[in-house]
């Protein structure tokens, strides 16, 4: 099904950010009801469509997909982890810890990021920020279940 002129214009707008309620707005909806718009918007199939399209034919002409981004982030990974600068006081003299070993320093925050971010991309769980569990017991088992697992930590299992 063909978009409309002002669906047209959200998909054009929604690729610059990524962001439906400021597309939205951007596209001449209301900005009053722009986040219930955008998300409709993003629901409507021939949109989501469009945008899937779009974003397809954006990565095919900047050559930019998941598998340069998985190589990007582990280069910066591998850059960080290479970047170690000695730790200098003041005069520019190595600093040493109590046992006389020179300390060092690296891009600690970029490595973790970056390998966080290739960690989640090959589907390392160590990266999940929630775990989704269904558990179907009733009260009672639930109840013996949590005093058979409290009984195990208090016994060092």
């Amino acid at each position: 099904m063909a978009l409309t002129p002002k669906q047209q214009r959200f998909v054009e707008e929604y690729l610059v950010d990524l962001n439906a309620t400021q597309a939205a707005i951007r596209a001449g909806y209301s900005a009053r009801t722009a986040m219930e718009q955008g998300y409709q918007l993003l629901q409507n199939p021939s949109v989501a469509d469009s945008i899937a399209a779009a974003k397809a034919e954006r990565s095919a002409e900047t050559k930019i997909d998941a598998n340069y981004v998985l190589l990007q982030a582990v280069k910066l990974h591998e850059r960080c982890m290479q970047e170690v600068d000695p730790v200098l006081d003041r005069r520019g003299q190595q600093i040493r810890d109590d046992l006389g070993n020179p300390l060092f320093e690296f891009n600690a925050a970029g490595a973790a990021k970056a390998l966080e971010l290739v960690g989640k991309h090959v589907g390392v769980r160590a990266f999940s920020e929630s775990l989704d569990v269904t558990v179907n017991l009733t009260p009672e088992a639930r109840k013996a279940r949590i005093a058979e697992l409290v009984k195990r930590h208090a016994d060092g299992e």
